[in-house]
């Protein structure tokens, strides 16, 4: 997740009005994938296919309702993504909303996409009946920290705890396992 904040704007006349591409954000489709794909490639430097057709089954095929799978298209191009869901009652809170992943394409940054991005899926979240978005991100990642912050997040009561619980066991079944992302 790495999106940078966005730029003041230059005042509208005809002649910067007429040079802005136009940003559109609608929920994915089929047909976007390899952008996605792509554009995580280029932020990552991970090509993660497999992964993006899991993500896209499930927030995107079946994710209409609390689970929302967007995306920034400028002049009929995939610019960037954003992805959440609702949900109910994790750690004693009321049903929230959940950003878990957002990105821009390098060259789109500072023009507002994130922020579009962002305000879009609050807008879903507002009209399932949430009235709070959350995200978690890298502790070492300034960057989406700095975008989130400009966006009006803040540190939650919520603290995120984890620990190491060593490799994958054996599977008695041979089914396919999940590997490190």
């Amino acid at each position: 997740m790495s999106v940078d904040p966005p730029r003041p704007k230059a005042r509208a006349g005809k002649a910067s009005a007429a040079a802005e591409p136009t940003l559109r954000i609608r929920t994915v489709k089929a047909a976007d994938l390899p952008a996605v794909v792509a554009l995580d490639a280029t932020v990552t430097g991970l090509h993660k296919a497999a992964y993006w057709q899991r993500v896209y089954r499930r927030y995107g095929i079946k994710g209409q309702g609390e689970r929302h799978f967007l995306v920034a298209e400028s002049d009929g191009r995939v610019c960037g993504f954003v992805i959440g869901e609702v949900r109910d009652w994790e750690f004693g809170a009321p049903p929230c909303g959940w950003l878990f992943a957002i990105d821009v394409m390098p060259s789109a940054r500072q023009g507002g996409v994130g922020g579009r991005l962002l305000a879009e899926l609050a807008q879903r979240f507002r009209r399932e009946g949430v009235n709070t978005l959350r995200t978690m991100t890298a502790s070492n990642n300034s960057l989406i920290q700095s975008f989130f912050r400009s966006q009006g997040m803040r540190a939650g009561h919520l603290l995120p705890l984890e620990m190491e619980i060593g490799a994958p066991a054996e599977a008695e079944d041979s089914a396919p396992r999940r590997t490190r992302r």
